[in-house]
């Protein structure tokens, strides 16, 4: 199973929590980045598409939305 079906299945108020989780490994990463510490580069990477990802889910849920209640 793909990552963006797993992030399908998930419910909006799963989707959030790991979009906050996300924000704050990538606030750490940048940080550890600014003191020298650069190992996890992939990690960081991957981390960031997968937090698209999950927007782009919440987004598109957002849209189509009021298009089933007309």
């Amino acid at each position: 199973m793909a990552k963006s079906e797993k992030i399908r299945q998930q419910d909006a108020a799963e989707l959030n929590q790991q979009v906050r989780e996300a924000e704050e490994q990538l606030f750490r990463f940048r940080f550890q980045f600014s003191m020298g510490q650069v190992d996890g580069l992939k990690k960081y990477r991957q981390l960031r598409r997968d937090r698209a990802r999950m927007l782009t889910e919440l987004r598109s849920r957002e849209l189509s939305a009021p298009e089933k209640g007309n």
